[in-house]
C-alpha cells in the first residue's frame, strides 16, 4: 500500500530538502519504489537528484494546471527505484493561477491518483510557506513528515505547521497525520538542542525518531554535484543518519519484515 508523505516545515532553511531527497534516496537502496514529487518552485529537489529544472518541455505545473498527466512527466533515476516529478520555476504561475481553478485544493492528489499504486512511497518537497501549493501536498498526504532544527524558533514554526495540519484534517484531510518529527543540522554538544530536543519528546513522544540527521559538510555539498550524499559519499555520516532514518520508518511500518540494502 503506498504512503504519500507531504515533508513540510513553513520555516525555510531547516533541511526540508535536503530531507526529501536524501530519504527518498535512502528508501530506494532499500529497494522500495519512491516517487519525489518537487511542489518548490525552486526545483532544489530536482536539481539535487541531477535534473535541470531549467530545461523541462513539461513539469510539475503542467499536471496542476490540466494540461499534461502526471505519468508524461515522471522521469526514473538509473537506480530503478527512484522516480521524479521534476519541479521548475513555473511553479509560480500554477501558484497563482490554482486560485482560479475549480477543485484548486485537490489538484494533486487528483494527478496522482493514476499514478500512486506504482510506487511504496511518495514525498512531497513543500516550498517553505503556506500557499496554494503546499496546500495541495497535504490534501493530497497521508500523513506529514517535519524535519526541523532544534532552536526557539523552529519551535515557533512547529506550532503554527501543527495548527494548519489539523485545519486541513479537519475540512479537506479527514486522514492527515503527523508522521514524524526529524530532527535536523544536530549538535548534541549545544545545550539548547539538547533542551529542545527534550521539548519535542515530552510533546510528541514517539513521533520524534531517534535518529537526529548532523550537520555534515558532505550533506552541504552533494546538491551542487547533482547528487543525493548517498551517490556522493555514501560513508559520510549525513549518508549514514538518513540510511537509519530511513531504516526507523520501515521497521516502524513493517516490524517483521527484513531491510535489504542495494548500491546507490
Amino acid at each position: 500500500m503506498t504512503k504519500l508523505i507531504a515533508v513540510a516545515n513553513q520555516k525555510g532553511g531547516v533541511g526540508k530538502t535536503t530531507t526529501t531527497v536524501n530519504l527518498a534516496a535512502s528508501l530506494a537502496t532499500m529497494r522500495r519504489h519512491v516517487l519525489l514529487v518537487d511542489m518548490d518552485p525552486q526545483g532544489n529537489a530536482t536539481t539535487g537528484v541531477g535534473i535541470d529544472k531549467h530545461h523541462q518541455a513539461i513539469s510539475l505545473n503542467d499536471v496542476l494546471l490540466g494540461n499534461a498527466q502526471a505519468e508524461a512527466i515522471v522521469r526514473l533515476l538509473p537506480d530503478g527505484f527512484l522516480s521524479v516529478m521534476p519541479g521548475t520555476p513555473d511553479l509560480t504561475v500554477a501558484e497563482v493561477a490554482l486560485m482560479q481553478q475549480d477543485r484548486r485544493e485537490y489538484r494533486l492528489r487528483d494527478a496522482l491518483q493514476s499514478i500512486r499504486q506504482n510506487y511504496d512511497f511518495i514525498l512531497v518537497d513543500c516550498p517553505p510557506s503556506l500557499n496554494m501549493l503546499t496546500v495541495n501536498a497535504l490534501v493530497a498526504a497521508d500523513s506529514v513528515l517535519i524535519p526541523m532544527q532544534c532552536e526557539y524558533y523552529a519551535m515557533e514554526g512547529l506550532s503554527a505547521l501543527v495548527n494548519t495540519i489539523e485545519e486541513i484534517a479537519s475540512s479537506a484531510n479527514a486522514s492527515l497525520k503527523i508522521e514524524g518529527i526529524v530532527r535536523t543540522m544536530f549538535d548534541p554538544r549545544s545545550n539548547l538542542a539538547r533542551e529542545v530536543s527534550d521539548q519535542l519528546q515530552n510533546y510528541f513522544g514517539n513521533k520524534v525518531y531517534h535518529t537526529a540527521i548532523p550537520r555534515n559538510v558532505r550533506l552541504a555539498e552533494a546538491p551542487s554535484h547533482g547528487q543525493p550524499v548517498l551517490g556522493y559519499d555514501k560513508s559520510s555520516r549525513g549518508a549514514l543518519a538518513y540510511l537509519a532514518l530511513a531504516a526507523e520508518m520501515l521497521r516502524h511500518d513493517y516490524p517483521d519484515e527484513h531491510v535489504e540494502t542495494i548500491a546507490w
